[in-house]
């Protein structure tokens, strides 16, 4: 036997590439690099915690209501504390705006840094054990260090973010990220407790046959948002909705699709936040060749005016999204 076949390789750990590629990015300091290690042992602590969560009594609901108006699950608070320590003890962040949080939270007014996360979406599927994500994005501040966080320095555009990623608890644990070269996937060795490269440049194929959307809401669906649905199952595209967000567009990232969350008659402003879910995503996309707008405008282009900002959402393969507004668009001119 080759001994050499006795000690294979494992793979590039995360900390390794960051550590690889710190010199792509515009601030090479190495602050960039810490931050997302620290997001990254968040996502493994809470990956332990959403494992054992039917053996404790850490499922379920809350009993409370987050700043959304949304019943908070138990999980959702602890996601939220974990990450909210994970970043103060990281010492990279002055301030941290949360879907579970109303205000901004102040850490480390020192620091450069500012991260805007959904700790657990998709949590009320915890109980029946569907997949579920974190979501974050990453902002450099644009006051100047050493004084309290502005609104400013939170209400940023996406194309300002200067990282973007998620963690996906499923099958396997997954984090995925960028920063402005590339997309890259981590998958989480269990034994080791480290994330290791598995996805390499990862691109988004320019058309599919998946599109994602709560059918539910058909009746309040715009027009155009009906012709299109009704045009994919014509063609015999394939519907596939998971209910939640990281797991639908991570499916239709690596298999081609269209993940669609528009306005409807009850929300016209769209349910998902711009901040946590939407600029985080579409820097993804566009990163991996996909396309987001929500349904007028590039996502990455629209100017926050509040924390907790929703907007639609239409997001995933080059063609399929270019299909989806040709329907709109033709709608909206016959109405």
């Amino acid at each position: 036997m080759n001994k050499n076949s006795l000690g294979l390789p494992i793979g590039t750990t995360l900390d390794r590439f960051i550590k690889k590629k710190q010199d792509e990015f515009e601030y090479a300091t190495g602050e960039l690099s810490q931050l997302l290690r620290d997001i990254a042992l968040a996502g493994k602590i809470i990956n332990r915690e959403v494992n054992k969560s039917g053996l404790l009594d850490i499922a379920g609901a809350y009993g409370a209501k987050n700043v959304q108006g949304e019943d908070q699950q138990k999980l959702d608070v602890i996601a939220n504390i974990r990450f909210t320590r994970a970043l103060r003890n990281g010492g990279q962040v002055c301030a941290v705006i949360s879907e579970e949080d109303e205000e901004i939270i102040h850490l480390d007014q020192n620091c450069r840094y500012i991260v805007a996360i959904d700790p657990l979406d998709g949590s009320s599927n915890i109980d029946v054990n569907v997949s579920i994500g974190t979501i974050f994005s990453i902002y450099r501040r644009v006051t100047p260090t050493g004084g309290p966080v502005k609104k400013e320095d939170v209400l940023q555009p996406g194309t300002k973010q200067v990282a973007a990623g998620y963690i996906l608890y499923g099958s396997s644990t997954m984090l995925v990220y960028t920063t402005g070269h590339g997309v890259h996937g981590f998958t989480l060795e269990p034994s080791l407790g480290e994330f290791v490269l598995s996805h390499t440049n990862m691109v988004c194929p320019e058309d599919g046959n998946i599109y994602s959307i709560n059918e539910g809401s058909w009746c309040q669906f715009d027009q155009g948002v009906r012709d299109y649905i009704t045009w994919c199952k014509e063609e015999g595209l394939t519907a596939r909705y998971i209910g939640s967000l990281v797991a639908d567009y991570h499916r239709n990232m690596l298999k081609g699709g269209i993940y669609l969350y528009p306005s409807t008659e009850k929300v016209p402003e769209g349910k998902l936040r711009l901040l946590y879910e939407c600029n985080a995503l579409a820097f993804i996309a566009e990163q991996a060749g996909g396309i987001a707008t929500d349904g007028k405008q590039r996502i990455l282009e629209i100017q926050p005016e509040t924390f907790h900002q929703r907007a639609p959402l239409y997001i995933g393969s080059k063609k399929m999204v270019e299909k989806a507004l040709e329907f709109c668009g033709q709608a909206e001119e016959a109405s």
